[in-house]
């Protein structure tokens, strides 16, 4: 039944993650931190696919987490797996919302970090930097929503340097909200 449950989460808490992004984030070109950043920032340069990018750069990451975190391995392929697929096949619904984009990052931000923090809720996550930011939550105590933040800020100021202001300032406003709704869904999740 834990199984079931599980499956079900991680298809929830992906298309949430999806449907944020593409939605809510590249109509205006606004980033994500971490993998899916990067795999946006690639998909807005040069048109490549963002949850193919999110799986190749995600290589490396899983590399040391079957070494080193078996558990997270397994738990965290399938949301990695299932949420890239997801990106990628409602990547050409990204026109059908058209508001401020403030609004629009705002809202994109809340439903990545519900995605995310549901996801994490059940020791499962997207990979990436998501699964490098347990790994350390785990080790340190601190919040895995603080952590992700740290990391996905790298990866903001890197987009806004090549893409531009709009998407460096919008960028920030969703980071800011999805690490809140991320460490609101999983405040408990350190001292468990």
């Amino acid at each position: 039944m834990y199984f079931i449950k599980k499956s079900i989460v991680i298809v929830i808490g992906s298309i949430l993650v999806s449907l944020g992004i593409n939605l809510f984030l590249a109509p205006y070109e606004v980033l994500d931190g971490g993998i899916i950043g990067i795999g946006l920032i690639s998909y807005y340069l040069w048109g490549l696919q963002t949850g193919f990018i999110i799986i190749l750069l995600s290589i490396p990451i899983f590399i040391i987490a079957w070494i080193y975190y078996r558990d997270y391995f397994y738990n965290s392929l399938h949301g990695l797996l299932v949420s890239s697929f997801f990106i990628d096949i409602l990547e050409p619904f990204d026109y059908l919302v058209h508001i401020d984009p403030l609004y629009s990052s705002i809202i994109g931000g809340v439903l990545i970090g519900l995605g995310i923090g549901t996801m994490l809720r059940f020791k499962t996550s997207t990979g990436g930097t998501d699964l490098i930011a347990q790994f350390l939550s785990d080790k340190t105590g601190v919040n895995v929503g603080i952590l992700i933040f740290i990391i996905d800020s790298f990866v903001i100021l890197m987009g806004g340097l090549l893409l531009s202001y709009d998407t460096f300032f919008l960028s920030i406003i969703t980071i800011l909200v999805i690490g809140m709704t991320t460490s609101f869904f999983t405040k408990n999740l350190a001292h468990t």
